[in-house]
């Protein structure tokens, strides 16, 4: 039997299909190649492992998976033991301004105390990067962050961050004040979609004030938020980033009394010395920042 057939099929049991594993596998392989050698497994056991479309183990697929998965599941924890006991090996979640801005930074000192550092970013939105730690596709998330955490997750409250809207400079609103006094508001509004807790907040607070406003365009980060405000496309529910320069032609309306958001850190299960390092320098850089 082909081991290297097996662990294929290991992480795409794991992950829920061969599309989910292609992106997992820790190593550069395309899903023909995935799809090929999983058929050469199955050719070769004379069984169908699981199903493609919806995906679902079969019996047999569930009894092999349930035999390799000790093995493969527990190959990072032997490394991790023969290199000090220290794992070198993070996935991070994030926002495209943090990944952009603000994770480079803490790299270049968390090397420093842990050599030969690999690792992994992802792009998303809260509930999108929630999803993930749930599938335990990535370790740790920096994002928005509510009081109550899913089961199973932990939290790290960083940074407060208030709200503001976005509008074009020549835009003839420049207060939000404006927009509330109307029977009727005709602009687009430009947000995260609905799930996250900026839009939850703001959206919350529209209902105290008797407001109807829901968002024509569900962008799925602030920077695109910014740039469709840029483009005349509408106004944007956005959060006021310390140190952080607006494109030239948009200016922010400050959301008076509108509950802030707050930034932090999520996991799953027992931080690593190496998460546990992430997050010190975490706490540090949103100090710094206030």
């Amino acid at each position: 039997m082909n081991v290297h057939h097996l662990e294929l099929f290991y992480y795409v049991a794991r992950h829920g299909g061969i599309m989910l594993a292609v992106r997992n596998i820790p190593y550069g392989i395309q899903q023909p190649a995935v799809s090929s050698q999983i058929a050469q497994l199955e050719e070769f056991l004379g069984v169908t492992l699981f199903q493609r479309r919806p995906f679902a183990l079969t019996p047999e697929g569930e009894k092999l998976y349930q035999f390799i998965q000790p093995f493969f599941s527990n190959l990072d924890k032997i490394a991790n033991e023969f290199q000090g006991g220290q794992a070198r090996h993070i996935r991070i979640g994030a926002s495209t301004i943090i990944l952009r801005d603000h994770v480079p930074r803490l790299l270049q000192w968390v090397q420093k105390k842990f050599p030969g550092l690999k690792v992994s970013l992802r792009e998303g939105y809260p509930t999108h990067l929630e999803e993930l730690l749930q599938k335990e596709e990535i370790d740790l998330a920096i994002t928005l962050i509510e009081k109550q955490s899913a089961p199973g997750i932990h939290s790290l409250a960083l940074l407060e961050l208030p709200l503001v809207l976005l509008a074009e400079t020549g835009s003839a609103v420049t207060s939000a004040e404006q927009l509330w006094k109307r029977d009727k508001i005709d602009e687009r509004l430009i947000c995260l979609p609905p799930g996250t807790p900026l839009c939850k907040n703001f959206q919350q607070k529209l209902v105290e004030l008797g407001v109807d406003w829901f968002p024509s365009i569900e962008a799925s980060s602030v920077d695109l938020i910014e740039t469709y405000v840029a483009n005349g496309l509408g106004i944007g529910v956005s959060v006021a980033i310390p140190k952080k320069a607006l494109p030239p032609n948009v200016r922010a309306l400050p959301l008076r009394g509108f509950p802030p958001v707050v930034v932090g850190a999520m996991w799953r299960g027992r931080l690593t010395s190496l998460m546990q390092a992430f997050l010190e320098e975490m706490k540090l850089s949103a100090q710094r920042l206030t």
